[in-house]
């Protein structure tokens, strides 16, 4: 067998997520031999502009799935929520690892619940989903974005903010301690968020083959009705949006959310429904209520 090369972003937390895929393989394939190859993304030599900004989803992936089509790589780990709802002709999602946490959490000195943080403090989150969902709740709060590596935005604290939003999943990957976990109805994850995806090329039958053996069938289920919904508002969708799905063996259940392009406006909605298309219905219900516009 030939040796794996794999791609990934350089962060300690890509690194991290990527020894936890060749640990999955070698569990299956002990003989196997992978090599780690660190690519620079878009998202990391432009490190302090906004997200959105910069082009949103697709900023931290986009450079490795260039190097994965041209053959200098044969498969790509990613944070799936950083992925875009269609990945480029060629390539496929040949694993899900199992799903961790998949809310966010808040991080403050003393601990607070969103509910509970002192009025009018600053609140440091680059996303836009965030953002949206932290000013349903507390208008009051001063939104500072902020960028960085999950170590570099805790570092803020005290600092720059009073407080941060972190996906959870990272944090624990990282063996940080751990803020107040946010309800996933409250704060809305991302599409993805807690999957580790591993991108291959879909011609490409041995590692194919390899990858589906640590696929995670329950959290592939989940994932595509999540990305079924991020692909309904659109490829170059730049909106806040959430969506969380649970499988219980036989029905998934779906909540989401989405903001107006100003953030001011939100609204979320829940559904079920036997396959992972329910999260395109359920995207498809939410802009109704949110751009009217568009439904004459």
């Amino acid at each position: 067998m030939r040796t794996i090369r794999i791609g990934t972003r350089g962060s300690a937390l890509a690194l991290k997520q990527t020894e936890m895929v060749r640990r999955a393989l070698a569990r299956f394939e002990p003989g196997i031999t992978t090599k780690v190859h660190t690519i620079r993304t878009t998202g990391d030599i432009h490190a302090d502009a906004p997200l959105d900004a910069i082009g949103g989803k697709g900023v931290f992936v986009k450079e490795i799935e260039r190097k994965l089509l041209q053959g200098e790589i044969d498969c790509a780990v990613h944070s799936l929520k950083d992925m875009q709802a269609v990945v480029p002709q060629g390539l496929s999602i040949g694993a899900y690892l199992e799903r961790d946490d998949p809310r966010d959490m808040l991080f403050s000195k003393g601990r607070h619940t969103l509910e509970d943080l002192p009025a009018g403090v600053r609140i440091g989150t680059s996303s836009m989903r965030r953002r949206c969902q932290i000013r349903l709740h507390r208008p009051d709060l001063v939104i500072v974005d902020i960028r960085g590596n999950v170590p570099t935005r805790l570092g803020k604290i005290g600092a720059e903010v009073s407080a941060v939003v972190l996906a959870a999943a990272g944090v624990r990957r990282l063996g940080l301690e751990e803020g107040v976990a946010l309800d996933a109805w409250s704060m809305v994850p991302s599409p993805g968020q807690g999957i580790i995806a591993v991108e291959a090329r879909s011609d490409d039958r041995e590692v194919g083959d390899l990858l589906g053996r640590i696929d995670h069938g329950p959290s592939r289920i989940c994932a595509e009705a999540e990305r079924e919904f991020l692909a309904a508002l659109g490829q170059d969708c730049n909106l806040p949006a959430g969506a969380y799905a649970v499988w219980d063996g036989e029905e998934i259940s779906i909540v989401g959310m989405l903001g107006s392009p100003d953030e001011t406006r939100v609204e979320r909605m829940s559904m079920q429904g036997a396959d992972p298309a329910v999260g395109r219905r359920l995207a498809l219900a939410l802009k109704e209520k949110v751009h009217p516009e568009e439904y004459p």
